[in-house]
């Protein structure tokens, strides 16, 4: 069986070989075991591949490169009319080549390939990955939106999968948990979770974008907050980003520069080490997230998550009983949580063993037993079925 997927995930050339963000190179590398062959439309940038970057393992892999686009700012929202046609033609070219097609959204390339697959009749087995917030509380960009409302109309004749659980969930509408924890993950995660305890300095970490909108700015005031109470904390930022020097320079005002750790993107390797140190993972975000992986990569560390309250993230924590999800502007009430686990070490530990425990839901086997189930309702090797769309959104 051949799956086309169609995507925009940043790829680079590393020594001439080609890379991928690692959290969704290691997703792909699992899905291509149910594959015959995987063509992978994406983007591949020109710029150095970061640390972050991996390659693929499965050997079936193969991508088709277009150029990436829709940068920030007026004019890199122009520079989609450059690179439409691009996608367009990749996608027509490869479509015909497909038994199923894989389409990971919200990205302008997505976009397209929906509409594309509403006008066309093969092949019938359809994926559609919605990876941000499926019901958001905030005005989203026309796009976002466009394609949310797309993909919960039957049009598209196919399956969509997002992160937790809402009320009325259309019938062709599925709760997938986001994957990215092996066997040895768990095993590596469990051995450090096993001997950590709350000690002084509360070790917090940040994986992500050093940005606004994912929260790293409002770590750092988080982390000023919790030293004007006397406690003792200190706050690892693993991640880049344009606003970097900006952040830096607040935790430098705010007193803080000397408990605050910058160290750029880094290895998958060097971030499970920070998880195997750290008693939490600090991640305000108010950015468009479905799940983030790097919550549920440290939950197998015991790393308790305390995040902004976006999509399914108040879901899981409450169902799991570890951490906490609030709004993302709310300083004082992060610095609440956290001084709560420094007076209340058991806490924190129950909290800890909690999110070891929930990590089996984040695992690989769980995710590709849900794509045989998938694949089942889709229709197998041998043929193509049409998807099952008992009815209409009401």
């Amino acid at each position: 069986m051949r799956l086309l997927i169609i995507s925009h995930m940043p790829h680079h050339l590393r020594d001439g070989v080609v890379v991928g963000w690692g959290p969704t190179a290691r997703e792909l590398d699992q899905l291509a075991t149910r594959f015959t062959s995987v063509r992978h439309v994406a983007c591949l940038h020109p710029e150095p591949a970061p640390a972050s970057d991996i390659p693929y393992t499965a050997r079936n892999i193969e991508l088709v490169p277009v150029p990436p686009s829709g940068a920030d700012g007026f004019l890199g929202k122009l520079d989609v009319l450059r690179t439409s046609p691009k996608y367009l033609a990749a996608i027509l070219r490869e479509l015909p080549h497909a038994d199923m097609v894989h389409v990971r959204a919200p990205a302008h390339i997505a976009l397209m390939a929906m509409l594309i697959l509403s006008l066309r009749k093969r092949p019938t087995a359809r994926w559609f990955k919605y990876a941000g917030n499926w019901q958001p509380d905030v005005l989203e960009s026309p796009s976002y939106i466009f394609q949310r409302w797309w993909l919960r109309r039957p049009w598209h004749r196919g399956v969509v999968t997002v992160n937790g659980d809402w009320p009325a969930q259309q019938t062709w509408v599925r709760t997938f948990f986001n994957p990215s924890l092996e066997a040895s993950d768990l095993e590596r995660g469990r051995a450090a979770a096993a001997t950590k305890q709350l000690t002084t300095p509360m070790r917090m970490v940040y994986v992500g974008r050093v940005e606004t909108a994912k929260g790293a700015g409002r770590a750092v005031e988080v982390l000023a907050r919790l030293r004007q109470q006397g406690i003792d904390a200190t706050l690892e930022l693993i991640g880049d980003g344009d606003e970097r020097p900006t952040i830096e320079a607040r935790a430098v005002a705010l007193g803080v520069a000397d408990r605050a750790q910058f160290v750029g993107w880094q290895s998958p390797s060097y971030v499970y080490q920070a998880f195997a140190r750290a008693h939490v993972q600090l991640l305000p975000t108010a950015a468009c997230e479905g799940w983030p992986k790097v919550l549920s990569e440290g939950m197998a560390y015991g790393v308790v998550p305390v995040a902004g309250n976006v999509s399914s993230i108040p879901q899981y924590v409450k169902q799991f009983a570890t951490g906490a999800a609030l709004a993302p502007d709310d300083v004082d009430g992060f610095a609440a949580v956290l001084a709560s686990y420094a007076r209340d070490p058991v806490k924190w530990a129950r909290e800890s063993a909690n999110a070891v425990a929930a990590t089996r839901w984040f695992t690989f086997d769980q995710y590709l037993s849900s794509i045989d189930s998938l694949l089942s309702d889709l229709g197998g090797p041998e043929h193509e079925a049409e998807c099952r769309l008992q009815r209409a959104p009401s």
